[in-house]
């Protein structure tokens, strides 16, 4: 079969197309014949060495597909299973992957698997962002950052149908419109304005109750300055690099905030939360209330080009490899 595979840490000109061993499932494994991996800022870490793995390596750590086989032990996934998995290391750019039956999800008969793969991810994030780690209600302001990216959009969709006020960051005036379209109240063009002073007017000088920032160091002080008191800072990704050390005292400082940083798989580590995290999403999608965007479909070939497209912010929505 084919591969993406990394052999040796660097840019995105790392990533090349091999004949890699057709994996066999063992004890509480299948084997997916893949659809479409979803291409993650994860996958861009580790191709780069920050997440340090042994060489070499097949990128990638989420999918879509058919069971093709079942190793032993296996008595509630069988072949012919259309599913979806994501946090699943090695479990990504390949025709064919071993996943263990325990992190896959079943994909409902009304979702495409190709949408599937693109949402089972970022969609789970939004679920947990906002349904646990700060859960919205009517009358909350949300800042989100990064409105136009996978998570991005789908987040603003979920907190504007809870009847929360949506303020998004984008980098430009067309990313500005996709997340409008989504439901944001009002984008903010980051590169462009004192973030924190705008969000103020904006909001008449109160501020927000969360933030949402997958962005990191470019974005993270700005959203503190935009919080209310006992407001929290998500800070869930750090797409412009990691954030600098910061004392606590700041936080007390600003109004006795609340500062979190949280990950998918500590979210989804029990099965049934997987499960349940995974139905909803999959359900909002077969009923047409969350709307998936797929931002570009890349083959095997291109899949530098995919991690270079990502990094440069030159994406929207959700990134695909296809066989």
């Amino acid at each position: 079969m084919r591969a993406v595979v990394v052999e040796r840490t660097g840019g995105p000109e790392v990533l090349q197309v091999r004949e890699w061993t057709t994996p066999e499932p063992g004890p509480g494994q299948v084997r997916v014949d893949v659809a479409a991996s979803g291409v993650n800022f994860i996958d861009a870490y580790e191709r780069a060495g920050a997440y340090p793995k042994e060489t070499p390596f097949v990128a990638g750590s989420e999918g879509a597909g058919t069971v093709s086989a079942v190793g032993p032990g296996v008595d509630d996934v069988a072949v012919g299973d259309r599913v979806a998995w994501a946090m699943v290391p090695g479990g990504g750019y390949a025709e064919q992957v071993v996943v263990p039956a325990e992190r896959v999800v079943p994909v409902p008969v009304d979702v495409d698997l190709d949408i599937a793969a693109a949402v089972v991810l970022q969609g789970m994030t939004a679920h947990y962002l906002c349904e646990s780690t700060f859960p919205v209600a009517p009358g909350h302001t949300v800042l989100l950052h990064a409105g136009a990216g996978g998570v991005g959009l789908l987040l603003t969709q979920m907190v504007a149908a809870k009847g929360a006020t949506v303020l998004a960051t984008t980098s430009t005036e067309e990313k500005a419109a996709l997340a409008r379209e989504a439901g944001a109240a009002e984008v903010v063009l980051y590169d462009d304005v004192d973030l924190a002073a705008e969000v103020r007017r904006l909001t008449g000088g109160r501020g927000v109750d969360v933030v949402y920032d997958g962005v990191g160091r470019a974005t993270f002080q700005a959203g503190l300055d935009s919080l209310v008191p006992r407001g929290m800072m998500v800070l869930f990704g750090a797409s412009s690099g990691p954030v600098p050390p910061l004392d606590p005292q700041v936080l007390n400082r600003k109004g006795s905030l609340f500062l979190t940083r949280p990950s998918l798989t500590h979210y989804i580590a029990e099965r049934d939360e997987l499960l349940t995290r995974a139905r909803d999403v999959f359900a909002l999608v077969g009923s047409g209330a969350l709307s998936v965007r797929v931002g570009g479909r890349y083959r095997y070939a291109e899949a530098g080009r995919a991690h270079a497209d990502l990094e440069g912010r030159r994406t929207t929505g959700k990134v695909l490899l296809v066989p």
